[in-house]
């Protein structure tokens, strides 16, 4: 869909691949058949169909608003995990001539959403979004990207150890020290002798 309005033009197409939109962390929409309409003097905007955003987390509201180029569209608030953002979605629900593709779909404020397509990070399609294309090219993170924790529980480590950044402290570290391992203690040291509390 090319449409064409005293030189703003707008165009629509299919987004390659599956985009998720999360909200908070939580998936709020994926779907494979999202529509990205770019219209001059804006940013790129997602369309996604109404059957693939989980419509129990948004509540219509009373606010209309008018588009020379699109039409009327309406407002939805998003309720989740306490989190409220009033209007943070709009929806063209019966649109302008030429621009039927969108009809009834939802788009997202990106400022209250993170976007993911594909394989991409939110952040590296974000980065896309915005014309950086280094990041936008770089490799999908995989599994060998993922944090590794240093200790699975089972005692073995799962990555290499790194070098200790301290010595550990010899006796001349302890010199003139009145408490010495290898001698009588002047003084108690709490809790010795005693079980775990």
């Amino acid at each position: 869909m090319d449409v064409t309005h005293q030189d703003h033009p707008i165009t629509c197409a299919k987004e390659p691949g599956r985009v998720q939109v999360l909200f908070e962390g939580h998936s709020i929409a994926t779907s494979d058949d999202v529509l990205v309409l770019r219209e001059a003097g804006h940013e790129p905007v997602r369309y996604f169909p109404r059957e693939h955003v989980a419509m129990a987390f948004l509540g219509k509201t009373d606010k209309v608003t008018h588009c020379p180029y699109k039409g009327q569209a309406s407002y939805y608030t998003i309720m989740r995990d306490r989190q409220i953002v009033e209007n943070a979605v709009w929806s063209y629900e019966d649109p302008l001539p030429g621009m039927g593709r969108i009809a009834g779909r939802l788009a997202f404020y990106p400022e209250h959403f993170d976007f993911q397509v594909g394989a991409r990070s939110a952040s590296d399609t974000e980065a896309a979004d915005h014309g950086r294309p280094e990041a936008a090219n770089a490799p999908a993170r995989g599994v060998d990207d993922v944090v590794r924790h240093t200790d699975s529980g089972s005692g073995a480590s799962q990555a290499e150890h790194w070098d200790a950044n301290v010595s550990i402290p010899d006796d001349e570290a302890w010199e003139g020290d009145d408490i010495r391992e290898d001698g009588p203690s002047p003084v108690a040291k709490p809790y010795e002798g005693t079980g775990s509390i």
